[in-house]
């Protein structure tokens, strides 16, 4: 038996998926840990705007898996990844939905960081 809530997003907590224009950049103690014009902005009711990036736009060898796992009853199990040349700030810094649910399901085999866990996310940079 699942005893995880599942939730549909709707008017009293909507979620949107749109493509991020520009190109998105991440970085972490001076170096480039995510580079894409394929990003996602996910706008969940009233957080801030998420960019996702796509996993293949990740450095991954930057990145470690992490044995931290959440759920969120709208989106799905979420796994979480540290980056160790930010050291003790980048623990957990970025987040994955691998098997998001339905509704989400564009964000897919994309990563998402923690704006204080990294030096510098850019959205709409040129280069």
């Amino acid at each position: 038996m699942n005893s995880k809530l599942t939730k549909i997003p709707g008017p009293d907590h909507p979620i949107t998926i749109t493509p991020t224009k520009g190109r998105v950049t991440v970085a972490v103690n001076g170096k480039r840990v995510a580079d894409t014009r394929e990003a996602l902005t996910l706008k969940e009711a009233g957080y801030p705007a998420v960019q996702y990036i796509p996993r293949k736009d990740v450095d991954m060898t930057q990145m470690q898996r992490s044995s931290h796992q959440t759920n969120c009853p709208y989106k799905g199990d979420c796994a979480y990844y540290s980056i160790p040349a930010g050291g003790e700030r980048s623990v957990d810094a970025a987040w994955t939905y691998e098997s998001p649910y339905a509704a989400v399901s564009a964000i897919c085999e994309y990563l998402a960081f923690y704006p204080d866990r990294v030096d510098a996310i850019e959205v709409g940079v040129e280069g």
